[in-house]
């Protein structure tokens, strides 16, 4: 989680935060474990903690630091613009990459391109790789917005923007409980 690592960098204890930014000490444990949503913190929460972490909102509720989770992202749409739908869809299956993510637990990653694959192989009427059904039967637990829409969400103290997500999601990667809804939209 961001937060320890910060923590663990700046050598400094839950305590000290607690006591240094003003936020109790049983939210600052809570939000450390995990116990509480970071993502559903209040706005001054976060500023405290950001403050004397030297830190900014958007790296605290980033999803966590194995490449950020927006970068994955962002990287693999650059790669279908670069490439094209039907040499990614072939570059994809050939690599199964989908299935290397997938064991190694990295399960976001993995629903991510089999979305993809599926949201590519949809809009170019072709038919589905059944090489990934027992993965297509799964889905991540936690519904996984893009940070922009946390933010949203973090700043108007409301759950709108994320319903709003969630409405105008591209079907493939909504049914993996991922929330995308432009993956050509890309500079």
């Amino acid at each position: 989680m961001v937060i320890n690592n910060l923590l663990a960098k700046k050598k400094m204890s839950k305590n000290k935060l607690s006591k240094l930014s003003g936020v109790p000490l049983t939210t600052v444990v809570d939000i450390c474990s995990g116990k509480s949503d970071i993502n559903k913190c209040s706005v001054e929460t976060l500023l405290k903690i950001t403050r004397v972490l030297n830190t900014t909102i958007e790296s605290l509720v980033s999803v966590d630091n194995r490449t950020a989770f927006e970068t994955f992202k962002s990287h693999t749409c650059h790669e279908v613009k670069r490439m094209g739908d039907i040499p990614y869809i072939i570059k994809t299956i050939e690599s199964d990459e989908i299935r290397e993510y997938y064991d190694m637990g990295w399960y976001r990653e993995c629903y991510y391109l089999l979305a993809m694959l599926d949201y590519l192989c949809r809009v170019n009427e072709l038919l589905y790789c059944d090489e990934y059904n027992d993965i297509r039967n799964k889905a991540l637990k936690n519904t996984v917005y893009p940070s922009g829409t946390i933010l949203r969400s973090i700043v108007a103290r409301s759950d709108q923007p994320k319903i709003d997500s969630f409405t105008n999601a591209i079907p493939e990667f909504r049914r993996f409980n991922i929330i995308e809804s432009d993956v050509r939209n890309v500079c």
